[in-house]
């Protein structure tokens, strides 16, 4: 019962509800001990032969008045605990959503999407059966099995209340062995499921690449096997679940046969009369649900316990990038210096940048360009703190970017990642994502710097065209044209284009950024790039070589130098003329 201490925070927090429902609960429990009661009442009257028509109708009207009464009192206190249950399921789904939002992209690496939905699914609708149905199996059938005991005891025979009630202690053994099993079993199956979960989501998402290798066959094996395991686990749970019933009736069983028994040789020898004896039979017949409940409350417990571990667990989880006590409460602006002595991943051991010192003055452009792998993008994650230098600092405007509010520091920049991410909504919608408020010629302007515009109108619905899940219906460019537009939306401070692009022709390509460089006079602009006619024009370039500078200076100054940057930039050129015909 470890998962109602530790649920305790919620059950206070909604405790009028619980107590109120708990309250009517106990005067349903007391009204169902009345029909037994009138039942060996009008057995001993009949009998008796003293049974009038004016006693069977007011005997009749108890009964009715009982029934009405259980009748409402269990619409309220169902309204009032399996409520709550839902309340709980919000809080905690909100809880985990707000949670996943603050985490750095290292929680992501360590953890799939796929377990992260079941947690926000699975899990937590077992947590809400023992938000509700746990409490009210506790609840009922303590309040239940004491007041049939009590009055099988006080208003019958105690003597034959004792000699009923000597199987429990078995059942009591049993139920608890069966839930110690099935708390590990669960568990099994919760990860089981998790994993099923991502491999559907990793395998819907990935779709046209399994298509493209030819793979269906080999995917839909995984599935199958992954599906199987997940019903194999789910199995042992049934099968541990499903010795609950049977354990109980048998139980249940045993008290009928000695209360019955010995209940007929006191009837014989005039200590109950016969009336007394159908009405602790029928106590007992109510005695059989708290036994069926507080098993079935066993497999509600252990699989909310489970659920709850694995919600809390994540729920525990630090995070890494945090707001400094006191931190500056203003979107920064200026120049920016990079001084890293060495940044080196979490989890990793070698140094990913070393020895990084240069610097941006406010309306300038930098250029970073480098082969793949070389940490150019690692370099921009840290200005926008996804990661936190440990060995150096970044400053922006004359502090260093940890002293700034996270939320205001990343208002300053706009930023435009290699894998450029659309939601599944409107054209318009997505450009207006960082922007709500933003007005159709505000959308509008940003998709002309951005060389879009032309395209969207081409569109079967134009501005609300839905772009289908991630954009899926569009082509690579049109997807980073937008993602652009998204980003000089804010009209930010800083803009960042990580290789953002590379799916554009050359012309497009010339078109945006001589857009961009006229709009954007006085911000800073920050490009990476793998083709050197995105960059040459920038006031500093670098060239990122093992996680270090290997060159750096303007367009003119590296060609002089003759190094990897002139290399690879009259390669380019020839390769270009090559495309073009040699004209």
């Amino acid at each position: 019962m470890r998962i109602f201490a530790e649920l305790k925070w919620f059950f206070w927090q909604e405790r009028k509800a619980y107590i109120t429902g708990i309250i009517l609960l106990l005067f349903v429990a007391f009204l169902q001990l009345i029909p037994p009661k009138v039942i060996g009442i009008v057995a001993d009257q009949i009998k008796a032969g003293s049974m009038t028509t004016a006693t069977l109708i007011k005997w009749v009207l108890v009964l009715l008045g009982a029934g009405l009464s259980m009748y409402i009192l269990r619409y309220f206190w169902r309204i009032m605990i399996f409520g709550s249950a839902v309340k709980l399921t919000r809080n905690l789904r909100n809880n985990l959503y707000e949670h996943f939002t603050k985490m750095s992209p290292n929680f992501y690496q360590n953890r799939r999407v796929g377990d992260l939905m079941a947690h926000a699914t699975n899990d937590l609708s077992a947590i809400q059966q023992t938000a509700g149905a746990g409490v009210l199996t506790l609840v009922d059938s303590l309040a239940t099995g004491g007041f049939v005991i009590l009055a099988m005891a006080f208003t019958i025979s105690w003597k034959l209340t004792l000699i009923a009630l000597i199987p429990m202690p078995f059942m009591a053994m049993l139920t608890s062995w069966f839930g110690t099993m099935l708390h590990r079993s669960f568990h099994k199956a919760q990860e089981a499921f998790s994993s099923l979960n991502d491999k559907t989501q990793e395998s819907i998402t990935g779709i046209k690449v399994i298509k493209t290798f030819g793979q269906e066959e080999e995917d839909i094996e995984d599935f199958r096997n992954q599906s199987e395991d997940v019903v194999q686990k789910n199995m042992v749970v049934a099968k541990i679940d499903s010795l609950y019933d049977p354990t109980i009736s048998i139980i249940a069983g045993i008290s009928f046969f000695l209360s019955i028994g010995f209940g007929a040789r006191e009837v014989l020898n005039d200590n109950l009369t016969i009336g007394q004896l159908i009405s602790f039979t029928t106590y007992l017949g109510l005695l059989i649900w708290p036994m069926l409940a507080f098993g079935w409350l066993f497999n509600i417990v252990e699989r909310g316990r489970a659920s709850y571990d694995r919600v809390s667990l994540l729920l525990r989880q630090q995070v890494d990038i945090k707001d400094k006590e006191n931190a500056i409460d203003e979107v920064p602006a200026g120049s920016i210096e990079f001084a890293i002595d060495e940044f080196t991943f979490p989890g990793e051991n070698a140094p990913l940048l070393k020895n990084i010192n240069f610097d941006i003055g406010k309306g300038q452009t930098l250029g970073i360009v480098g082969k793949t792998g070389a940490g150019k993008t690692t370099l921009l994650k840290l200005l926008i703190r996804e990661y936190d230098v440990e060995k150096g600092e970044i400053l922006f405007g004359g502090h260093n970017i940890s002293d700034y509010k996270l939320e205001k520091l990343r208002q300053a920049i706009g930023y435009v990642p290699q894998d450029h991410f659309l939601f599944s909504a409107t054209v318009g919608e997505n450009i207006a994502f960082a922007k709500a408020d933003a007005t159709e010629k505000e959308i509008i302007g940003a998709t002309k710097l951005a060389n879009i515009h032309d395209d969207i109108l081409g569109f079967t619905e134009g501005y609300v065209t839905v772009v289908g899940e991630r954009g899926v219906s569009l082509s690579g460019g049109q997807k980073q044209r937008i993602s652009i537009a998204r980003a000089l939306l804010m009209n930010p401070e800083v803009l960042i284009l990580d290789d953002s692009l590379s799916a554009v022709d050359a012309k497009t390509e010339k078109a945006i950024l001589s857009a961009l460089k006229q709009e954007r006079e006085g911000k800073t602009t920050i490009i990476t790039s793998h083709r050197l006619s995105a960059i040459q024009h920038a006031n500093l370039i670098l060239v990122v070589e093992d996680g270090g500078i290997a060159e750096r200076g303007t367009h003119e100054e590296l060609m002089e130098e003759g190094g990897w940057y002139r290399e690879m930039y009259l390669r380019q050129q020839l390769e270009e003329l090559v495309e073009h015909g040699g004209h």
